[in-house]
């Protein structure tokens, strides 16, 4: 049997649910717990686990996300657990990070802290499926919120230690532990296009567990806990997390805008798979052109039919000399540029080999 990427959301009820009720309403503010103090016999490393979860596990909440249906032909839609997840606070303001897929075709969503036995309304503020990034937001909060600090996942080191928490089927505010494994890892994302750059680690990472933050030794943000490489599709030890930089680099565009804003060459992409017919290997071709867009204005050219048959147009080779293999390419390097920018194509025209210079603008 092929390992495969599970997105780690649960979809079985939560602890709550199996348990007993929480409470709905949100006037009951987040106890603050007070700490017990470490023994002395204990180790650094496991002194450093204790610390890291009890100054970050108030940051981190348990999301689960209702969905509208009918439980018979003629009843009204009720609200029903559709699966569980895990989030943490971005800022005073009560934004809350999870994955895309956590939230995806959720009518409402309520959120819970660690300690805290009432439940929270939250609203979707924005979302970007291509990164599987989500903002909530809380309707009514806590009197005190716990943003997390948050490093630059650039500085990141094979071997350094990598702490997860986050609410494993169901479990609430559960720790584990391991290493970042490796980096600049690859996985097709919950909205169809690659994730590049993801941070792989050994931490247990299972059903439940999306949209947790993954920690260094510090206790601040370097990654969103997001996927899982297994047969079973519980923890094999190879866990896929959303590193920070691209957190970073998406949440002020999802606060005010709900959607990411992207740099965009004003095209529409011809499918890999018509490439190919046209005896393409490589390169990302063009279907047609945005009016007025920055390619049209540049004069590339789209794939034009007649009456003897239909004619490929400009091929997309490279950007600023970085080869193009496949349509996550080209979001890719068209992610780490801004709008307004002037980038340089390589095309392959009739057969020919082109380079155009080209404006980026602002698309979505």
């Amino acid at each position: 049997m092929n390992a495969k990427v599970f997105f780690a959301l649960s979809l079985a009820l939560s602890s709550a649910y199996l348990l007993g009720t929480r409470s709905s309403c949100a006037d009951t503010n987040a106890a603050t717990p007070v700490a017990k103090p470490i023994p002395a016999y204990l180790g650094s490393d496991e002194t450093n686990n204790i610390k890291i979860f009890g100054e970050g596990v108030a940051s981190v909440v348990h999301i689960t996300n209702l969905r509208l249906a009918r439980r018979g032909f003629f009843s009204d839609p009720v609200k029903i657990p559709a699966g569980t997840g895990s989030g943490f606070i971005w800022d005073d303001q009560g934004h809350i990070v999870t994955n895309y897929h956590v939230i995806e075709n959720g009518s409402d969503f309520q959120v819970s802290f660690h300690q805290d036995a009432a439940n929270y309304e939250a609203k979707l503020v924005g979302a970007c499926p291509r990164l599987d990034v989500a903002v909530l937001q809380l309707v009514k909060k806590p009197s005190r919120l716990r943003p997390l600090r948050v490093a630059s996942s650039q500085e990141l080191r094979v071997g350094q230690k990598a702490i997860a928490i986050g609410n494993p089927f169901g479990l609430d505010h559960t720790l584990t532990t391991g290493v970042v494994s490796a980096l600049g890892r690859s996985i097709e994302g919950a909205g169809g296009v690659e994730i590049r750059d993801m941070i792989q680690t050994d931490a247990a990472i299972n059903p439940g567990n999306s949209g947790g933050p993954l920690l260094d030794s510090r206790g601040f943000l370097i990654g969103m806990n997001t996927a899982i490489y297994s047969e079973s599709g519980s923890s094999a030890g190879i866990g896929f997390a959303v590193p920070s930089d691209a957190i970073s680099y998406i949440m002020p565009m999802l606060i005010e805008h709900g959607h990411e804003i992207r740099p965009s060459l004003g095209i529409v992409i011809l499918p890999d798979a018509w490439l190919k017919r046209f005896g393409v290997e490589q390169g990302v071709a063009i279907q047609e052109l945005v009016p007025n867009g920055p390619a049209a204005k540049a004069g590339l050219k789209g794939v034009r039919e007649d009456r003897r048959g239909i004619y490929l147009g400009d091929v997309i080779r490279s950007i600023d000399g970085e080869a193009l293999r496949s349509v996550s390419d080209l979001y890719y390097l068209l992610a780490k540029k801004k709008a307004g920018s002037v980038v340089e194509l390589e095309l392959l025209r009739d057969g020919k080999k082109e380079k155009v210079k080209i404006t980026l603008a602002a698309g979505t």
